[in-house]
This record gives structure tokens, sequence and C-alpha cells, in this order.
């Protein structure tokens, strides 16, 4: 008997036969392998079940934003400062002008690079502006290879975010393996050197497990050997406190919507004294390093919240830490759940990815997603695939199924209160489902 599309039982009702769309979501949900097509859309009817009967359970669920690793909510601070400069009247003219309209956007420019290098501990002169972390990826690793044809190779971690696995691909490389939590082997990552490798990369933190890596040993070994170290500091800026100048790195990189900045800002930071071509060309716009015209108010957002983190980054932290340290107790005790990743201490303070037990990511996502939670997969989870996630993959663990809670400035216990509640609720119906 075929399965009627749209068919569904009163909430208490979950065992019936497969008849009904509960049974035929439990079918669809113990993995089915034939093709993946059928499969794939027999599962989008099955989720589409389970979401219904979710969201049965209130009208209007209060949303609970626990996906700030992927990007955070604006500052306050940043806010401020974008409503005043489109509010305050005059034209933002071009910054590269020496009339009023032109001063006037320079001078809130080099404001805003003052504030960044502030938050980075380094020296406003190095500080390029981008359009985020994946352009400044990419500006760093062609940067470095066109500016010395006889050091192509370039050596990074397998955990590293896809901007930087794929740009490095584009010549020859050699990947660097990881432990069951995510962290490199300094050892194996300087026997990859070679006397052609131009480029290092290093993440500060990993965007899926947290894992913090040793940036001041990688910087060191590498500065001895005369190769260039690029920091993806991306889920470290405003997160962990940086000091640049100390660490004497060539390149970073980071995004300002990851720590309470607008969307589309970002920027890379040069050492001093250091000269690569500029992957953008055609102007001479933050001194011919980076080609376009500026995006005024955006940099402005981004050097107001650079100055708001500076200011309250300890504080923000210590709360993410006390959040994430609650995601890790609970996970401690739920059925079928595990962290993934290093220990709280050797992670980055607002994330936490947990492995799963026999649940596909989806499934969980979108439930807790019924339920006003919005979370993060380390797997690629559009509609069409179930990719598995290369940083698992990379550690070792089951990398089909893991879910990533991150917190900001803007999250509370609350929060935290509402999403275990939630997940506790959505993992025991998927596993009745199961059966």
């Amino acid at each position: 008997m075929p399965v009627r599309r749209g068919c569904c039982r009163a909430p208490g009702d979950l065992r019936r036969g497969p008849g009904d769309g509960a049974g035929h979501a439990r079918e669809l949900l113990r993995g089915d392998q034939r093709r993946p097509d059928v499969v794939a859309s027999r599962r989008r009817r099955a989720l589409r079940h389970l979401c219904r009967r979710l969201s049965g359970v209130t009208d209007e669920p209060v949303r609970t934003y626990l996906d700030a690793a992927s990007t955070t909510p604006l500052l306050p601070g940043a806010r401020e400062a974008l409503i005043e400069w489109y509010t305050s009247g005059g034209v933002a003219g071009d910054p590269g002008r020496i009339h009023y309209d032109g001063m006037r956007s320079r001078v809130a420019i080099e404001d805003a690079r003052r504030f960044v290098a502030g938050m980075l501990g380094c020296s406003a002169r190095e500080v390029v502006f981008t359009s985020g972390a994946t352009e400044s990826i990419a500006a760093a690793t062609w940067g470095a290879r066109a500016r010395d044809p006889q050091r192509q190779h370039v050596v990074f971690a397998a955990v590293e975010h896809s901007a930087v696995r794929e740009w490095s691909e584009r010549g020859p490389f050699s990947v660097v393996g990881v432990d069951r939590t995510g962290l490199i082997d300094i050892d194996e990552l300087v026997a990859a050197i070679r006397p052609e490798t131009g480029l290092v990369h290093i993440q500060w933190g990993n965007h899926e497990v947290g894992t913090l890596q040793p940036v001041e040993q990688v910087t060191a070994a590498c500065g001895k050997r005369g190769v260039l170290v690029h920091i993806d500091a991306a889920q470290a800026a405003g997160r962990v406190s940086i000091d640049l100048a100390s660490l004497n790195a060539d390149l970073v990189s980071i995004s300002g919507h990851k720590f309470g900045g607008p969307t589309g800002t970002g920027a890379l930071v040069v050492r001093r004294g250091l000269r690569i071509p500029p992957l953008l060309i055609g102007g001479d716009q933050e001194r011919a390093r980076r080609a376009g015209l500026e995006h005024t108010a955006g940099i402005i957002g981004l050097g107001a919240a650079a100055a708001e983190i500076t200011e309250t980054r300890s504080a923000i932290e210590a709360q993410c830490r006390l959040l994430t340290d609650s995601v890790r107790s609970w996970a401690g005790h739920a059925e079928g759940v595990e962290v993934l990743g290093a220990d709280a201490d050797g992670s980055l303070p607002h994330l936490v990815c947990l492995g799963l037990d026999g649940l596909e990511p989806q499934p969980v996502l979108l439930g807790l997603d019924a339920l006003g939670v919005s979370v993060h997969s380390g797997s690629s989870c559009s509609s069409e695939s179930l990719e598995p996630s290369p940083v698992l993959e990379a550690m070792g663990v089951d990398a089909d199924r893991s879910l990533r809670v991150s917190v900001s400035w803007a999250n509370t216990a609350a929060d935290i209160d509402r999403f275990t509640v939630a997940a506790d609720q959505v993992l025991a119906e998927l596993r009745a489902l199961r059966g």
C-alpha cells in the first residue's frame, strides 16, 4: 500500500505500522542503501513528517541561536557605529580623494584599522582590509606562491578549512595528519617542509571541533627554516587573547562576522617588511595590497566590533566557556552523545562538537530547528546529500554523525537549557523511530 504524503498521527502515536507517516519515517531513518536519489527524496519526506510533529508542540517557539561559529550576532557597538555613519548626513566619499568627503571616509577607515590592530596586537600598517577570511586565505596562499616561483610547495593540516585546502591544492602540497582530538604533530609538520616549501598553513583553532593548535611552535619552527606561516584566526579572533607582535606570524586571516562585526568584512595581517603580490589588482587601495574601492561602512562596523571586543573579550570568553562547559556536562549524561575534539582547556571557548551514536545529523538539525534551536553539523547537510566531514575523517572518528553547538556574547544559560531540553526530546523521538 503506498504511503500517503502528508499523513500524520497525533503527537503520542509514534509506533504505528509502516502504513502511516511515522512508520515510514522509522523505516527510512534506518539507513537505506538503495539508489541515493531515491533515498534522498524519501528521507526528505520523512524529515518533513518529523518537523510537522515537533512543530506542533508550540506555534511560535522562542528562537535560540547556537551557531555562532558560522556567524555571530552584530555587537551593539558595531550596530551603533553603522547607524551613525548611515544617518549622520554627508556623502561617503572615495577615501582615495583629497576633498572633504573623501577625507571623512579615510579618517573613519584608518580609525577602524587602529582598532583592529589593537585587538590583534599588531601594527595598524600591517592590517589589510578584505571581504573576509576566505579572501584573506586566498590572498595569502596566492601571494606566497607568486612571491617565489622556486618555492611553490605548501604544507597544511588535514583539518584546515576548505578555503585553505582548495587554494593550497592548486599547486604542489603536503597534508599533515592529526590525532583523534584534531591536534597536529609538530614533528610531522616540520618533516613535511622541503627546500621548495614556501608556505605553511595552521589554524589557531578548529572551526568544527574547536581544537587549539600550537601556533607558537609552528611559527618558531618555520621561522628557523625561512618558511612563511599563515594563521587562519577566523575562529580565534575576538575569542582568545592574540598578540601577533610576540608571535611573529607572517600572515593572519580574520573575518568580522565571526566575532560580532558585519558580514563581508575581514582582514589579512601582513607582517611588516614582508611583500607579497596582491591577489586583486587594478588599483592602489590598501597601499596597493588589495585593489578595489574600500567598503567604508563595513570597515567602520568591523573597527567598532574590534574596539568593543578589545574591552570585553575576557568577560565574553569566560561567559562562553561556562556555556560550552554546560553543553559538555549534558553530553556526558545524554544517551549516545559524546564530545569530539580536545578537552575544554585545549579548545576554543565558544564551540563544542558532539558525536551522535546511530543518528544522522540532518533529522537532528531539523528537529531542533522545529523546536526553535539553531545549531550546525560538522558534515555538509544539504537536502540532496550528506557529505562526511573532512575534519572528523582526518581525526579518525565517525564523520557522518556530529552536531556543533557554538555560542557568542549574545547567549545565556537559558539558551543552553532550551537546547538540552529540545535535544533530549529530538534524540528520544528519533531513536524511537529507528526502533
